[in-house]
């Protein structure tokens, strides 16, 4: 169980996946707001329970454990395919429009599904939902400060992409702070 909490707590603040490991950073870039981090959050929940148990029922039987990659990325395609379906119809006025390709080219989702296979189940899960959340909040607060920014008198020089750049700099301290958080 105490493997489950740490992969959890690990997941969504000391290694978030967006901010602490570089694999999940193409969502910042260009952010689209709530419905890319409600969509990736729980595409995060369900892919990396999901790619474990394929690894371990169908790849770590026969061998083939090279060929993970290659399995995970049709994976994470048909997942995000059906997780913006599901969106829609669940939340009408929920902006899915144009993230499939965001979602598809998801590091963060991939990098947790390959972190995931060093693992038991219960850390598997711990990493999918403490991945989901983690990249859920870093987009919600990365939202929150940039219309903040948005409203703040900000010289010419450094609007558009270099405060972006800020933020996100400014972000990935804020959540440093968390590093080793859970360990003995």
């Amino acid at each position: 169980m105490t493997d489950f909490l740490l992969a959890l707590l690990g997941a969504a603040l000391a290694s978030n996946l967006v901010l602490g490991l570089p694999v999940g950073a193409d969502a910042l870039r260009p952010p689209r707001g709530r419905a890319l981090a409600e969509a990736g959050g729980v595409l995060l929940v369900v892919a990396v329970p999901v790619a474990w148990l394929l690894d371990r029922l169908v790849l770590a039987p026969f061998g083939l454990d090279a060929l993970r990659l290659f399995l995970f990325l049709p994976l994470l395609a048909g997942l995000a395919w059906a997780l913006l379906r599901l969106l829609a119809r669940w939340r009408p006025a929920l902006a899915a429009e144009g993230l499939l390709p965001l979602l598809l080219a998801n590091g963060a989702a991939l990098g947790a599904m390959l972190l995931a296979q060093a693992g038991s189940l219960l850390q598997a899960l711990g990493l999918g939902l403490g991945g989901g959340f983690g990249f859920w909040l870093v987009l919600h607060l990365f939202d929150d400060l940039l219309a903040q920014t948005e409203q703040a008198d900000i010289p010419a020089p450094f609007k558009g992409t270099p405060m972006l750049l800020i933020c996100a700099g400014l972000m990935g301290l804020a959540f440093l702070g968390f590093n080793g958080f859970g360990t003995p």
